[in-house]
C-alpha cells in the first residue's frame, strides 16, 4: 500500500501515565541484559549492532505530519507516549500543540524533585509549548 494513502487513524496517540513510564523502563533493562552479554563476548570481535535512528519527521520542533492524524483536542498540550521506535527504549515522551508542533521532554526527574506527572512540572511545559 502506498504511504499516501494510509487512513488516518488516532489510535497512534496514547497518553503518557505511571504505566507507560513501567513499561519504558521494562523495556531498558531487558535491553541491558542481552547488551551485557554480547558486549562480554563480542569485545575482541569488534560486532557492530544495527542501531536505530530518529525519523527526520518526527523531529523535535517539526509539525507533525499528516500521516500519523488528526490529534483529538483533549490531547493537545498533553504528554502522550513517544511513537517514534527510537524513543522506545528512552525515558521521554512528546507533547503536541495546537500548531502540531512536537515537543519531547524526559521523563526522568526535573531537578531531582518535579517526576513527569508533578503538578508543577506539567504547569511549565504547559506554559513551554504555548504558541
Amino acid at each position: 500500500m502506498d504511504p499516501l494513502f494510509w487512513p488516518s487513524e488516532t489510535n497512534s496517540f496514547r497518553r503518557f501515565t505511571p504505566e507507560s513510564l513501567a513499561a519504558i523502563e521494562e523495556r531498558i533493562a531487558k535491553k541491558k541484559k542481552p547488551q551485557a552479554k554480547v558486549n562480554g563476548e563480542n569485545k575482541n570481535q569488534g560486532v557492530e549492532e544495527e542501531k536505530l535512528t530518529p525519523q527526520l519527521d518526527l523531529k523535535t520542533y517539526k509539525k507533525l505530519p499528516s500521516l500519523y492524524g488528526d490529534l483529538p483536542v483533549e490531547l493537545i498540550g498533553e504528554p502522550l507516549e513517544d511513537f517514534d521506535p527510537y524513543y522506545s527504549d528512552h525515558k521521554t515522551f512528546m507533547v503536541i500543540n495546537k500548531r502540531r508542533t512536537i515537543f519531547r521532554f524526559t521523563a526522568t526527574p526535573a531537578l531531582c524533585i518535579f517526576g513527569p506527572f508533578n503538578p508543577v512540572r506539567k504547569a511549565a511545559i504547559k506554559i513551554l509549548i504555548h504558541s
